[in-house]
């Protein structure tokens, strides 16, 4: 049964005379630089959420030495976050072809009988379920949060977390073993013999070029029609498949991206009407209750800075006003360097209601306590009465609707 021509276990149903070492090679070798990249900023957008700061800011249960982030992320650049995840982003969803197209040249060895030869053969057939399996879950969890289309179970953060260890663990060992051969073969652009060379190939339809010419076009059209949504401005009308297409951010001074809407978090008007609503800040010397009016009176100060989230979409440099979080810090007994900070939102649902600056964020002079944003005053969907924004610091962390700051180290 396994040489049966209408079984997949056969060499003879896969009869696609592109299938070869040459295209299998090409494939694979750009995977190796852009898995590469895609891991390193993977690595380094973990590092943005400072989890070593608290468990606020990183929730994934027992991460062990997988969890070795020691430094506090920086401020500047500005926009670092910016490009890091920009770059994870978009470069994730412009090799989905590169991808697909990857498993299509490889897909008769899935097949292959008996299913281990040997104890070797074994595991190299176990990490290569871990390295296709890994990296579809990758990217269609990518693709998904991207999207915010959150349909599997558990949370997003550590599910993306833990797949990227397993699959990039595959990914190295598959990369040791594999790319010496691979880039041999690119080299030598000849035929080789090959389990993957179809002992009755089909007329050709196109060429290996016109083949890679396809999946480049189709890498082309995914990049084109997503990088504006990490360009922010007037980019972002080009980056049709850019998430969030239904919150409308709507004109003027507060007309930019937002992620989630005053609606959607719970915040009612009797939330934030000026009789009701209180910054509460506590620290070293008790706790102090400000009124938005109280804050106005403080020493206002500027800072131009974008927004970006994990999603890979940011914002054009806006301009922000309000009062300094080290200036905060001071009334509560932080006279000299202020420490870490804890912030807390009248958000009644959903991820990071609450979340965890580092002591170099808050002794940032342009990280504030914003009030109002372009000149006007902050809307509900932008955070209004109060929301924190913080140089180079992923969008989540930036919370808006603050109620209450605790200065202290975490």
């Amino acid at each position: 049964m396994r040489d049966h021509p209408r079984l997949p276990t056969s060499p003879g149903f896969w009869r696609s005379p592109l299938r070869g070492p040459w295209l299998t090679s090409v494939l694979g070798l750009v995977l190796l630089v852009g898995i590469t990249v895609l891991f390193v900023t993977g690595l380094v957008s973990y590092a943005a959420y400072n989890p070593g700061l608290s468990r606020v800011n990183d929730q994934t249960p027992d991460k062990g030495i997988l969890g070795f982030y020691l430094f506090a992320w920086p401020t500047d650049p500005v926009w670092l976050y910016r490009l890091t995840q920009g770059v994870h982003v978009t470069l994730g969803i412009t090799l989905i072809p590169v991808l697909l197209a990857k498993l299509w040249s490889v897909v008769p060895r899935l097949f292959t009988l008996p299913p281990a030869r040997s104890v070797t053969h074994a595991l190299e057939r176990i990490s290569l379920l871990l390295l296709v399996g890994g990296g579809l879950f990758e990217f269609t969890t990518g693709v998904l949060n991207v999207q915010l289309d959150y349909v599997f179970p558990g949370s997003f953060y550590p599910l993306h977390f833990y797949g990227a260890w397993v699959f990039f663990a595959a990914f190295l060992a598959h990369a040791a073993l594999k790319t010496p051969a691979a880039v041999r073969t690119v080299r030598r652009r000849r035929h080789e013999e090959s389990d993957l060379v179809s002992p009755r190939p089909a007329p050709p339809t196109v060429s290996r070029r016109g083949a890679l010419g396809l999946v480049g076009g189709g890498s082309l059209l995914l990049f084109l029609t997503t990088v504006g949504q990490s360009l922010g401005g007037p980019f972002r009308r080009t980056a049709l498949l850019a998430p969030h297409g239904t919150a409308d951010p709507g004109g003027g001074p507060n007309g930019f991206q937002i992620n989630k809407t005053a609606a959607y978090a719970g915040i009612t008007a009797a939330d934030t009407h000026e009789d009701a609503w209180r910054l509460v800040v506590t620290g070293r010397t008790g706790t102090v209750r400000l009124s938005r009016a109280q804050l106005l009176r403080l020493p206002q100060h500027s800072a131009s800075l974008p927004i970006a989230c994990v999603e890979g979409w940011s914002t054009a440099d806006q301009w922000w006003r309000g009062v300094r979080l080290r200036d905060l810090a001071a009334l509560v007994g932080y006279d000299g360097d202020p420490p870490d900070v804890f912030v807390e939102s009248l958000q009644r649902h959903g991820a990071f209601r609450r979340a965890a600056l580092r002591a170099n964020q808050v002794a940032d002079g342009r990280s504030l306590l914003a009030l109002s944003v372009n000149g006007e005053e902050l809307s509900p969907d932008h955070g209004h009465p109060a929301r924190i924004i913080v140089p180079a610091a992923p969008g989540v962390l930036n919370t808006k609707w603050v109620a209450r700051l605790t200065f202290g180290d975490l």
